[in-house]
């Protein structure tokens, strides 16, 4: 009796094995596909019209490998860090993978998906329960252009208002989770925007953009909006010493462009946000300049291209070629 036992603990090991370099080639064979693509469409030479059509594979692509089961916990996705933007949320409850791309006329489009992962109990009977892992995918619809008031819009996955992140920053007040992200748009050749958003989810997983937890200037909008010039540099990154979200200061680069936003650049000075009471607290003249904590690293301006990053905070602006440290 011992030997068939042995044999069969032997078959089902060598079973197990076989399967689980059957997965890991079937993921590396993935994820070259995807490195394939990527390369085509950000590393050569596109017309638009092409451009879409690469696009359109890709998306096409992520979609199949997103929607695979145990794909969160599988797909890493390291080989695509410098072309596409991961960003997994500190609860490692869901992922953000996005990317933009650019137009001849120097407008950006963005596309991606937010990966939820959870955890559900399933009741057998009157006492028995277990728990199973659930995963849920949902594209992102960049909407920008039909969002008439943006920084007063609760939008959800379908009416997206396309940009990259690089930062989540959780938030819990009572029973509801914020997730407060930090990022950047491109916009067009005379503009670009640092963005303040929030992310929730429904009872029924479906994400949402905008949430009233700002208080700035006798405002409460849903999401905060800088506008500058293409040509200038804005810092936005977040104080975990301070729990506080820190940027530089906008101002026109001469009085009569006030309201001429293309013509903003940072003065050198820091406001900030505090969190406290529920929201989003805005203050002037934050001293900013001794800063930086350990968790600064993973913050990446796009026009900085002097530092590395892990791939769960990149962000990619290939609008500019020429290096520009902050």
């Amino acid at each position: 009796m011992k030997k068939p036992l042995a044999l069969l603990i032997l078959f089902y090991s060598l079973g197990a094995v076989a399967q689980t370099s059957v997965e890991k080639l079937a993921i590396t064979a993935n994820e070259l596909e995807l490195q394939v693509l990527c390369h085509k469409l950000f590393h050569e030479r596109k017309k638009d019209a092409e451009k879409q059509e690469c696009n359109r594979q890709l998306l096409r692509k992520f979609e199949e490998v997103l929607r695979e089961p145990g794909s969160f916990d599988n797909y890493h996705f390291d080989s695509l860090k410098n072309d596409i933007g991961i960003l997994t949320s500190p609860d490692e409850k869901f992922r953000i993978i996005h990317w933009n791309v650019p137009a001849e006329d120097g407008s950006q489009e963005y596309f991606g998906f937010i990966q939820e992962h959870f955890s559900e109990t399933i009741k057998h009977g009157f006492f028995k329960r277990s728990r199973i892992d659930s995963m849920q995918l949902y594209p992102l619809i960049d909407k920008s252009a039909e969002i008439k008031n943006p920084e007063n819009a609760i939008t959800d996955n379908k009416k997206w208002f396309g940009l990259l992140y690089n930062r989540i920053i959780i938030k819990k007040v009572k029973s509801k989770t914020y997730y407060t992200l930090l990022g950047w748009d491109g916009n067009d050749k005379f503009s670009q925007k640092k963005v303040i958003d929030v992310l929730t989810f429904d009872n029924k997983g479906v994400p949402h953009f905008g949430a009233d937890i700002f208080s700035y200037q006798k405002r409460y909008p849903k999401r905060i909006i800088f506008e500058y010039s293409a040509t200038c540099s804005m810092s936005l990154r977040y104080s975990s010493k301070k729990d506080s979200i820190v940027f530089g200061h906008l101002a026109p680069i001469q009085p009569k462009l006030e309201g001429q936003y293309q013509y903003y650049c940072s003065d050198m000075s820091f406001d900030g946000f505090g969190f406290k009471k529920g929201k989003w607290n805005y203050g002037m003249d934050v001293n900013a300049l001794n800063e930086r904590d350990e968790n600064d690293k993973f913050y990446r301006d796009p026009h900085d291209r002097t530092t590395t990053n892990n791939q769960s905070n990149k962000v990619v602006d290939r609008k500019k070629k020429k290096k520009k440290p902050e």
